[in-house]
């Protein structure tokens, strides 16, 4: 009967552990984002890859749209 019940308890901390650990990862991950959020790092290689981030290039961007 004993053995049983700390199978169950060992099972139970494993399971915390596994849970806590993706939970930390996410929060890692996120504040990891923010910063680059933060930096504009994000903001600077959407322009850098956007195809007409240039003003005036509203043509270009109207033929791409209608490429698709």
């Amino acid at each position: 009967m004993f053995a049983k019940l700390s199978e169950k308890t060992g099972q139970a901390t494993v399971e915390y552990v596994v849970v806590l650990a993706a939970l930390l990862a996410v929060v890692v991950g996120l504040g990891a984002l923010s910063g680059l959020f933060r930096d504009g790092v994000v903001v600077d290689h959407a322009l850098f890859s956007a195809s007409h981030h240039v003003a005036g290039e509203a043509a270009g961007m109207v033929l791409d749209v209608f490429a698709f």
